[in-house]
């Protein structure tokens, strides 16, 4: 260690003399896989709670499905860094990201790519034989997102909705648990809402440089991405609505107090709107939530809230 360095410097992604140590290409790699990002995964322990199964042994198995779909987004993140490193290089905060910027090289990039993979469908499979295809699926879709459908308008955000929507239904396939409609209705209308902030965002903040670094943001306008995040906001929230009032729903679970989780969820799509329209942020949704402590807060309270609702005595 050099005179004046701290021990937390030991293993950061440094570069001496142009060469890359073992302690700087490992830190790349961790810093490429983008761990504030697993955050999305959590939608894998839908299934766990809204399937009646939180207090039981498939929790274990929700936790080993999470940490699947940790390494297999990491491993897409490492593809999709190659393949984009010269867009992100005109990208004011992508430019600085482990590939773009050469801290981390491309064919060491792959490898860690691949491996992740392989490990991850192989744990897969070892789980279930249904979560396997499902992870194919989730890798496959993100694949030809990659290749060709984040080029076509509309189809893009769609896509980024559905890679959401297979982690909810990884989740309910690895705990055995039936998949329910309103779990994919609201999954994939809360995922788009996501999805079209950030696009907002892009097209706001990059102004001239945005079709450089992502070309189907010429295919939008701010006009045409309010009108759609106005009617995904309007859907997410009266689908949740029904959600808690269906027969459905209060037969499974034997109570009618769902429709008070509602406030929380309320408050949640306004504030991130808040935050997207008056305080222009939104470009990185994962971020925005481990950091907003309103919607670290809001969040938890509505968890423990569904908790104590589909949990609790009945009286």
């Amino acid at each position: 260690m050099t005179p004046g360095a701290s021990p937390s410097d030991v293993g950061v992604a440094v570069e001496r003399d142009g060469v890359r140590t073992p302690g700087s290409t490992l830190a790349a790699i961790v810093v490429s896989l983008r761990p504030h990002q697993w955050v999305k995964n959590l939608f894998v322990f839908a299934g766990l709670i809204f399937g009646h199964k939180l207090f039981t042994p498939a929790v274990w198995v929700a936790l080993g499905t999470f940490g699947i779909f940790c390494a297999l987004s990491g491993a897409v993140y490492l593809f999709n860094d190659v393949a984009d490193r010269e867009r992100d290089r005109l990208h004011p905060r992508k430019r600085l990201r482990p590939i773009a910027s050469g801290r981390l090289a491309v064919g060491t990039a792959l490898a860690a790519g691949i491996v992740l993979s392989a490990v991850s469908l192989a744990a897969s499979f070892a789980i279930a034989s249904g979560l396997l295809l499902t992870a194919v699926a989730y890798v496959a879709l993100l694949a030809a997102y990659s290749a060709w459908l984040k080029h076509v308008v509309i189809v893009d955000v769609l896509v980024v909705a559905t890679g959401f929507t297979l982690r909810a239904i990884a989740g309910a396939v690895a705990v055995d648990v039936e998949i329910s409609g309103w779990l994919l209705i609201c999954t994939i209308l809360s995922a788009l809402f996501l999805a079209l902030g950030k696009r907002r965002h892009e097209y706001l903040t990059l102004d001239g440089a945005a079709v450089a670094h992502r070309p189907i943001l010429g295919e939008y306008s701010a006009a045409l991405l309010d009108q759609m995040i106005g009617v995904v906001t309007a859907s997410t929230v009266t689908a949740y609505a029904l959600y808690t009032m269906s027969p459905e729903t209060v037969a499974k679970f034997d109570t009618r107090l769902l429709p008070a989780t509602l406030p929380f969820v309320l408050y949640g799509v306004f504030r991130y709107l808040y935050l997207l329209y008056r305080r222009q942020l939104g470009g990185n949704p994962s971020e925005l939530f481990l950091n907003d402590r309103a919607l670290v807060i809001n969040t938890a309270l509505w968890i423990a809230a569904v908790v104590a609702i589909i949990y609790g005595p009945r009286w």
